[in-house]
């Protein structure tokens, strides 16, 4: 890991041309041997994934993020791939182990955070919801097709007076012949704008309703689903987030999800993806350092390499330590999520330190490269940008912190 000076003699022209910084090569950052148990099976579909990230998603991504686009093209090669359902099973294809599903998340977000949450609401919200929830029906018409990226999927929870407080959800679905009626409205919606389907959660209602929340298919061309792109958003350009008005929308009873009666239900689910959301973190971090690494190595000022700085050494070195406690506690809790045994509040603790961390490397990393640090071709501004969404979403760091704390003292400081 050692940086090689770069110190030579210039040419006048030279001097006058910024080099190439070479910030997007990989370093297989593993300091403290967190990642040691990882199998030769575990190692190749994390490889899998670099080899993606590198070759086909940094190229181009920068230009997709500026232009808020979503990179359609990356999402088809990565149902080719068997990328897009994150770690979740479906029936004919290889089962990926829990560090292996963490690791390819890791590497994902290493590339871009936009195209890592289309895996996560396409695999691990939407499917995850269909084959733990849904019926052998249900199952058998969704699941290939989402696996393969030849549907696309939404998960629509969050609404807009009830982000962190989703189990006070007001969407109702009031029973009718032959369905449901759903009323109300979301927001922060991933791909709820302009997929095929979304997995909804409203309060049962009415005279049979039992004022519980469950989940329902609607597909998005359905009249009364209404859904408008959010603009103006400075991190996740790349993935569309939707604003969803139902108004009247008829579900088939064939349509619920039988498996969510409760929201203890839904918590299944979100449970399920609170751990990757703190190895995306991870994925983060790596980049950041990574850049920073690369460019202390080859910027050179006041006649020197940026990494002959002692204030850059230790610039580099606190991001390290940071990075490297963000990967034990990963590793740690994943073996514990293999094992069975990982409880909400461990998972919630990894996220919320996870988060942190990203955000405080991320900080550094933007520091040291200056004004090249606010540019997308330098590649830290993205993830910068990108690190504030994934802190928020999935449970706020204080949402986190009060599932802990309550953990901690045996009392809820929910109200």
């Amino acid at each position: 890991m050692a940086i090689e000076s770069v110190e030579r003699t210039t040419t006048p022209q030279e001097r006058l041309t910024e080099p190439d910084y070479g910030l997007s090569a990989p370093l297989d950052i593993d300091y403290a041997g967190a990642f040691r148990r990882a199998t030769e099976a575990d190692r190749a579909h994390q490889l899998a994934v670099r080899t993606f990230v590198q070759d086909e998603v940094l190229p181009v991504i920068d230009g997709y993020w500026e232009r808020a686009e979503v990179p359609y093209p990356l999402v088809a090669r990565m149902g080719e791939l068997d990328f897009l359902r994150e770690s979740v099973d479906v029936p004919g294809r290889p089962a990926l182990s829990p560090l292996a599903a963490g690791l390819a998340a890791m590497e994902m977000s290493r590339g871009d955070g936009s195209v890592s949450t289309i895996c996560g609401v396409q695999g691990g919200l939407a499917l995850r919801s269909i084959m733990l929830l849904g019926s052998d029906e249900q199952k058998a018409t969704w699941a290939e097709p989402l696996a393969r990226g030849e549907k696309l999927a939404a998960f629509a929870l969050t609404e807009p007076t009830h982000g962190s407080d989703s189990v006070s959800l007001e969407t109702t679905a009031t029973s009718v012949e032959g369905g449901f009626v759903l009323n109300g409205a979301k927001k922060w919606i991933g791909a709820g704008a302009n997929s095929d389907v979304s997995v909804v959660w409203a309060r049962w209602v009415g005279e049979d309703g039992d004022g519980q929340v469950h989940g329902y298919l609607v597909p998005q061309d359905s009249p009364g689903y209404d859904a408008t792109v959010i603009e103006g958003k400075v991190a996740l350009r790349a993935i569309h987030q939707a604003h969803i008005v139902l108004t009247d929308v008829f579900v088939p009873a064939e349509n619920a999800l039988p498996g969510a009666r409760s929201f203890k239900d839904t918590s299944r689910v979100l449970g399920a993806t609170r751990l990757a959301v703190a190895w995306a973190a991870v994925g983060h971090a790596v980049a950041c350092y990574e850049t920073a690494v690369a460019y202390a190595g080859t910027r050179t000022q006041f006649g020197r390499p940026l990494a002959k700085s002692q204030m850059i050494q230790e610039r580099l070195t606190r991001m390290l330590s940071t990075l490297t406690q963000m990967q034990l506690l990963v590793a740690a809790m994943t073996e514990l999520e293999a094992d069975g045994t990982l409880t909400g509040p461990q998972a919630s603790l990894t996220k919320y330190t996870c988060t942190r961390g990203a955000r405080e490397i991320a900080a550094v990393a933007r520091d040291m490269l200056g004004g090249n640090g606010i540019l997308l071709a330098n590649r830290v501004a993205r993830h910068f940008a990108d690190i504030e969404a994934l802190h928020t979403y999935e449970g706020t760091e204080s949402v986190q912190a009060l599932i802990v704390g309550r953990d901690i003292t045996g009392m809820s400081a929910f109200v």
